[in-house]
């Protein structure tokens, strides 16, 4: 048979105007279904930068049933439900994203992420842990720790807060030695005997600059009678942790008092005061000094060196005889140590936001008010 060339060449134009139908068909569709879902998600999207949450989840819902098996359009709707507190009904939307079987690995494991963030934000803290669990393994896997940690915490269950917090150390720059070291001391509160000191010098081991093991050991000595093993603990930490030694003075003083040791607890907290200044030294040199007149020195001393009031009151408490080179010497120092103090009395107060200044203003710089400045300082109000 024939080949007939004209049936080809008249073929070739029919063949292109079928093909551009159909691709024009193809772009229709496409176009519908992207004004269908999109449209919804951004007017939910604009509701939701207008902080107008009621109107975007009822956009986000219309995108959802537009479109059910777009993820995307879940998660926004379940976080919004979270924000909003319906914590209900952010579970099921995240329940729903999970029993999907056509979610990829990396959504699911957010979907289980976002599913333990409802049962944290709902108080369900047995399920958020269990939640919590299923996320070992995963990019979320530090975040996860960090909310059990919280979660027990919150619980006192501190043995597992304990291996959770040694698991976070391995895994991360960040040491919670000092956290462990509560835990233990937390731990040590509820026992007695060899256990609880046990505990404690295991703290100390993990956290030698914390002060709370320090104490509650020497506390504890002291209980059992050993008031000179209770004053050399904490002296070694006075030695030790310069920052701490404001919580640890005035026990210190104490047990140098039970133990005759006086002397060498004044020399630790001369030294201490000299180099960082404090009220609760001040007071255990005062209580370590037998003469009124030395106790009164300290706070002399102290308020030289700033103006305190806590001191000031301290000084007059007891203070010298009228005319004395004691009080001389005092004076001006207590009347610094009042105008400091009454330098805020002095200012006034926004009645509606509370902003002080140091004059009065008819318009509140911080809140833009008008008359909200009472004509009376904050000393009358």
């Amino acid at each position: 048979m024939d080949f007939d060339l004209n049936w080809v060449l008249l073929g070739l134009p029919v063949a292109f105007v079928l093909g551009w139908l159909a691709s024009r068909l193809d772009l229709r569709q496409l176009r519908i279904e992207d004004r269908a879902a999109p449209k919804a998600y951004f007017r939910g999207l604009n509701f939701l930068l207008n902080e107008q949450q009621d109107q975007a989840i009822d956009a986000f819902i219309e995108a959802v049933q537009n479109d059910p098996d777009t993820s995307e359009l879940h998660f926004a709707l379940g976080n919004l439900f979270r924000r909003r507190g319906e914590y209900e009904r952010a579970v099921r939307v995240h329940e729903h994203l999970l029993s999907r079987g056509d979610l990829g690995q990396a959504e699911r494991e957010r979907a289980q992420h976002a599913l333990a963030l409802d049962f944290l934000k709902a108080g369900l803290l047995d399920r958020a842990e269990d939640a919590l669990r299923k996320l070992e393994g995963t990019p979320f896997q530090s975040e996860a720790r960090l909310a059990r940690l919280a979660i027990y915490e919150r619980t006192r269950d501190w043995t597992a807060a304990t291996d959770i917090a040694r698991k976070l150390q391995a895994s991360g720059d960040i040491s919670f030695a000092a956290r462990m070291a509560h835990y233990l001391c937390e731990q040590a509160a509820a026992a007695s005997g060899t256990e609880a000191d046990a505990l404690l010098r295991e703290a100390i081991a993990l956290a030698p600059a914390a002060p709370r093991a320090h104490l509650a050991l020497a506390a504890a000595q002291a209980r059992a009678g050993d008031a000179n093993l209770a004053f050399n603990t904490l002296l070694a930490q006075v030695n030790t942790a310069q920052a701490a030694i404001p919580l640890i003075a005035k026990e210190l003083a104490i047990q140098a008092r039970a133990s005759g040791q006086e002397s060498a607890a004044r020399d630790a907290l001369v030294a201490a005061q000299a180099k960082a200044p404090s009220l609760d030294v001040m007071d255990a040199l005062a209580s370590l000094s037998p003469q009124p007149d030395q106790a009164r020195q300290w706070y002399t001393q102290h308020l030289q060196r700033e103006p305190s009031l806590v001191a000031a009151t301290r000084w007059m408490a007891n203070p010298a005889e009228p005319g004395s080179e004691q009080a001389v010497e005092v004076a001006p120092h207590l009347q610094r140590a009042l105008d400091h103090a009454v330098r805020p009395l002095l200012r006034y107060r926004c009645a509606a936001c509370g902003f002080t200044a140091k004059q009065h203003f008819w318009q509140c710089p911080g809140c833009q008010a008008w008359d909200s400045y009472p004509a009376r300082r904050v000393e009358e109000l």
